[in-house]
């Protein structure tokens, strides 16, 4: 059965906040559009509020205080690499698809999550970084050198000076190379901010899934106003 994984923290400087409502609502679109057996698991350092149906996992303390090296202000997303660590299947199951709060999902899922290699990743959304961690399908224990190699010293630095973007995404692009499985648009994954913004409130026929990374979130003001946002997001 597959684990659908989501991450919930407080921090204080990123733009975003997540709520437990973030965490509901992303729970009620994958009962509507992933209809098969799983299991929707929140990593938290906060439980309040999250409906009694969300499996809760204590969020582990790894590179929790591991700044991204762009700066404060840029989200620090580390802590999710050990997602990568071999005994995470203890955790999470034999399989699971781990996804960013701040997506809106518009159409069945099925066809991304069914998908039988050990690790697929979301990817194009910069030009210098293959990947985005906003959503990432593995087998626990698949590409563990992520996890294993991981330096909290050197291994940021190596990835910023090779011009990858973010901190884990930066970190899982360097350590793999640009070739590993990727959902793009063709598929239905779409980035608000890359693929959407110039029509805000015109969906694309075929997406399935679209992602909030930027400061724009399904739940800001300008967003709810949008027919495709109101359909889709609750």
């Amino acid at each position: 059965m597959l684990s659908v994984v989501c991450f919930k923290w407080a921090s204080r400087s990123y733009r975003s906040q997540f709520g437990p409502e973030t965490v509901n609502v992303l729970r009620r679109m994958v009962s509507r559009h992933y209809p098969h057996p799983h299991d929707f698991v929140c990593i938290t350092d906060d439980p309040t509020g999250i409906d009694p149906d969300v499996h809760i996992v204590p969020l582990w303390p790894d590179f929790s205080d591991l700044p991204n090296p762009a700066g404060a202000k840029h989200p620090s997303c580390y802590r999710r690499l050990r997602l990568f660590a071999p005994d995470v299947v203890d955790v999470l199951g034999p399989r699971f698809v781990a996804l960013d709060l701040d997506c809106v999902i518009t159409g069945d899922v099925t066809p991304l999550w069914s998908r039988e290699e050990p690790f697929v990743i979301w990817g194009g959304t910069h030009p210098s970084t293959p990947y985005n961690g906003s959503m990432m399908l593995m087998s626990a224990g698949a590409r563990a050198k992520v996890w294993t190699e991981f330096d909290p010293v050197r291994s940021p630095a190596a990835a910023a000076a090779a011009g990858h973007y973010g901190s884990d995404q930066a970190w899982i692009s360097y350590c793999l190379g640009p070739n590993e499985p990727r959902w793009s648009r063709s598929e239905g994954v779409y980035s608000y901010r890359n693929h959407l913004r110039s029509r805000p409130a015109m969906l694309p026929p075929n997406a399935r899934i679209v992602f909030f990374h930027g400061r724009v979130d399904p739940w800001s003001p300008q967003a709810r106003s949008w027919p495709w946002i109101q359909e889709y997001y609750r």
